[in-house]
């Protein structure tokens, strides 16, 4: 009998996610919305107690979201359609580079390289490929903007919903008191996390690309606001956003400004992501490494690349929702990177 019941457990959850999959460009809109709202809605409380009426706050914290989403768009697709036009221009420098290298090694007569290692068709790199990513690109700014525009529209209509929603909530607990220790102890971690996972994205951004702008790095500010997104995915977000920039540094300067350059990200690294942001979340809020690349191939294969940033707000959510209740919290403990 139990055994049938693990059985059922197990095929509701790929019953679940199969759904999820097949709605992912419904539901990971929804969720980015959900998350963004729980990260701003501080403000909204915080203009309240300085006693602005609700209706003025929540003015304010839009077009403030709004103004922010326009400036990080316009510098993204500006830089974005600049750095795509000099992706041929980079192609050459490369090719130049590899000759050169490949010219210095076999002039010790160690080993000999062939050539044709330094032409980047060989990986499958070659020109049409590169502007027919371009022409991608160009047609899905369009979506892109649309998305982002519905996105805004969203978090807005959550924040307005915000305090009905805690009246609501506020309501259930009357007639639940047992629950309102799970409600409040969920929304507080969660946006406590959320909250301080921003901050420490924001700060790695902002350091990056100040520093690489202050080196005379090419396209220092897309570099920065790429390692504020990609922060937001554990591990392999912090390699994925130092591979542009070191390859770009590389053709267009020396070897000494790529070491720099890695030098930076790693800084960046180890200093915020290693020591201020787990001092901040404190061991209660971590999540086994395993866990979180088990939930990267997860959330990634559920919802695409947006999985890949949701992958661990989810996983979140799951171990503060599961770690509340007592009688699920043993999952909470296998989810954790320790034993309380």
């Amino acid at each position: 009998m139990k055994s049938q019941k693990i059985l059922i457990s197990l095929a509701a959850i790929v019953i679940i996610l199969a759904g999820l999959k097949a709605a992912s460009g419904i539901v990971v809109p929804f969720l980015l919305a959900v998350f963004i709202a729980i990260i701003v809605s501080p403000l909204m409380d915080m203009l309240e107690k300085i006693k602005i009426p609700r209706s003025i706050s929540f003015l304010l914290v839009s077009i403030g979201f709004f103004w922010l989403l326009t400036i990080l768009g316009n510098i993204t697709f500006g830089t974005m359609y600049d750095f795509m036009a000099q992706l041929p221009e980079f192609q050459r420098k490369f090719s130049v580079l590899m000759d050169d290298w490949i010219e210095k090694i076999n002039s010790y007569d160690i080993i000999t390289i062939d050539s044709k290692f330094a032409n980047l068709e060989k990986f499958g790199l070659d020109p049409n490929s590169i502007f027919s990513t371009t022409s991608s690109f160009v047609k899905k700014t369009g979506s892109i903007i649309s998305t982002s525009f519905f996105l805004f529209l969203m978090v807005a209509f959550m924040l307005f919903e915000t305090r009905i929603l805690k009246d609501k909530v506020a309501y259930m607990n009357q007639q639940n008191p047992a629950a309102n220790v799970f409600v409040d102890g969920f929304v507080y971690n969660l946006k406590r996390y959320l909250l301080i996972k921003t901050i420490a994205s924001a700060t790695t951004g902002l350091f990056i690309g100040t520093s690489l702008w202050y080196l005379g790095i090419p396209y220092a500010k897309l570099w920065g606001i790429l390692a504020f997104f990609l922060n937001y995915i554990p591990t392999i977000g912090s390699i994925v956003a130092a591979i542009p920039a070191i390859f770009v540094t590389l053709i267009s300067g020396d070897l000494a400004d790529a070491f720099w350059v890695l030098g930076i990200y790693l800084t960046a690294n180890m200093v915020i992501g290693s020591i201020i942001e787990p001092k901040f979340l404190g061991d209660g809020l971590g999540i086994s490494t395993i866990i979180v690349l088990l939930s990267l191939l997860l959330w990634g294969y559920v919802f695409g690349i947006g999985g890949l940033f949701l992958a661990v707000p989810i996983t979140m959510s799951l171990q503060i929702a599961l770690n509340i209740n007592p009688k699920t919290k043993f999952i909470s403990v296998l989810l954790s990177n320790k034993v309380d």
